[in-house]
């Protein structure tokens, strides 16, 4: 079955951009990432396809692990055609796909991630034992290994503020570039204000005054990172934050009741696959709004 489309149906609707594939967890709360995903789409006019994946047999030689893919199939299946009338009733115009497939849910999302414009992931407990597909959670090795941006959704809590604004994190870094690219086209497709977030480290005997380089410095690198984007998106109401301190408590304090947070990955994801780096594996654990990680290039 590894590799195999299993199931698939199709919602009326036409699109020629990349579609937002959204990982099915049969066995969760799909809501949440779906109705993030089906807005998404709307917003981008691209295509939704939902995607499942049943891991392969176990290998034992004792245990017929048959009756176990037949029930993860079923109930792939079953999740597949609920979560993609529940996207159709939240958003009718946006075209819906699904698709069943056999094998390790980490690389069967990443493999879907090739050519898409976003992938969606509902749980962001990286720690816990079953997890998204219904195995080992694949968000950190997606995030890690995706070749598109990836979104992780999933606190049932979190509310926005209006007006709203969309927060990206600014080091100056390749994989920043990126994320801030990201950042300000999605800032101009909701609507929304974009504030760009610098965060640095104060010396640990520097009293207060000692701090007043350090944000002059941050400052000057936000200007200087987002004046050719501010050009670019002159409709984007753009503010600048630089604070000091943990990196992953002040942006996910300045996110608090943002859309999302938005990124840079740095590494290609390692021998394993879960090199994401300290930021933004702290950031799907403390974070409540969305987390979205975006590849550099």
């Amino acid at each position: 079955m590894t590799g195999t489309t299993m199931t698939g149906t199709t919602m009326p609707g036409t699109t020629e951009r990349p579609e937002i594939v959204v990982g099915i967890d049969p066995a969760g709360d799909w809501r949440l990432p779906v109705a993030w995903a089906a807005d998404q789409a709307e917003r981008r006019r691209s295509a939704l396809r939902l995607a499942v994946s049943v891991p392969p047999p176990r290998d034992t030689q004792h245990v017929d692990d048959t009756p176990r893919l037949q029930a993860q199939t079923l109930a792939g299946q079953n999740a597949l055609a609920a979560a993609a009338a529940w996207a159709h009733e939240r958003r009718p115009g946006v075209p819906v796909t699904t698709v069943l497939l056999g094998g390790n849910p980490a690389q069967v999302m990443t493999r879907l991630s090739e050519g898409a414009a976003m992938v969606v992931l509902g749980s962001r407990r990286p720690s816990r034992t079953e997890g998204l597909l219904g195995t080992g959670s694949p968000v950190v090795p997606v995030t890690a290994q995706a070749r598109c941006p990836v979104a992780v959704v999933g606190d049932a809590g979190h509310a926005t503020r209006a007006p709203s604004h969309l927060v990206v994190e600014v080091d100056g870094s390749e994989s920043s570039r990126a994320a801030l690219a990201f950042a300000f086209e999605e800032a101009r497709l909701r609507g929304c204000e974009l504030r760009t977030v610098a965060v640095g480290r104060p010396p640990v005997l520097a009293g207060r005054p000692g701090r007043a380089p350090l944000f002059r410095s941050g400052r000057q690198r936000l200007t200087d990172a987002t004046l050719a984007w501010a050009e670019r998106y002159p409709e984007v109401p753009l503010t600048h934050e630089v604070t000091a301190g943990p990196p992953v408590e002040a942006l996910a304090e300045a996110a608090e009741h943002a859309p999302a947070v938005v990124v840079g990955r740095r590494g290609r994801g390692g021998c394993t696959g879960t090199r994401v780096g300290p930021v933004v594996r702290g950031l799907l654990h403390r974070a409540r709004c969305p987390v979205v990680t975006v590849p550099r290039g």
